[in-house]
Order: structure tokens, then sequence, then C-alpha cells
């Protein structure tokens, strides 16, 4: 079961760094009024969902501590994220205040994930 675990985590970090680096690589266009979404912030997000559900569900069928306020706060901040990348997805144009949402969220969900104990 802990070697599934850290698999998980290892897909669920693989999203997060699609994700994040879909963001950065859009940010000089953001300064331009040109950003778009990219589809690695989608398949990230998707990615990100997936694997956190899944880690939840092992971590509750392993008997371990699962600190669920937590996980509903990134949950919901991943919804978010989600919905605004799916929904922008097919526009040529981002506006910038909508793509900085994205990647203030995402930072958010980051360090969510490693400071909240």
């Amino acid at each position: 079961m802990e070697a599934l675990t850290h698999f998980f985590v290892g897909l669920h970090i693989v999203g997060i760094g699609a994700l994040l680096g879909g963001f950065m690589t859009q940010m000089k266009a953001m300064g331009a009024g040109e950003a778009r979404i990219v589809p690695a912030m989608l398949h990230g997000a998707l990615t990100m969902l997936v694997t956190g559900v899944a880690l939840v569900g092992l971590n509750e069928a392993d008997d371990q501590a699962v600190d669920h306020v937590k996980i509903g706060v990134k949950l919901a901040l991943l919804v978010v994220i989600l919905a605004l990348v799916y929904v922008k997805r097919d526009e040529e144009r981002v506006p910038a205040p909508v793509f900085g949402t994205v990647g203030l969220l995402t930072v958010a969900n980051i360090f969510i994930a490693t400071m909240w104990t």
C-alpha cells in the first residue's frame, strides 16, 4: 500500500508541475495581455484531482489520519482552478486577472499542502 501511495504522490507532483509550468510559460504573454490556457494546465489540474482523490482514499483505507478540513480547502481551490482552466481553455486570450488568479490559487494550493500541519 505504501508503494502505491508514493506512486500517486509522484503523479500528484507531476500534475502540479504541469499546471504551474504551463502558467509560468505564459507569464510573459500575460504581461502583454496575450496569455492563454495551454493544454498542460488542464491536464495538470485533472491529474491533481484524480491523484488527490486517490491519495485520500488510500490514506483512509490504510487507517491513517486525514485532515478533512485541509483536503476540503485544497479541493475547493482545485475546483476553482479547474473551472477557470476548463472554461477559458479555448479562448485565444485570457484576461490577465483571470489568468493571474489561476497562478495565485495554484501557488496557494502548494503552500497549503506543504505548510498546513
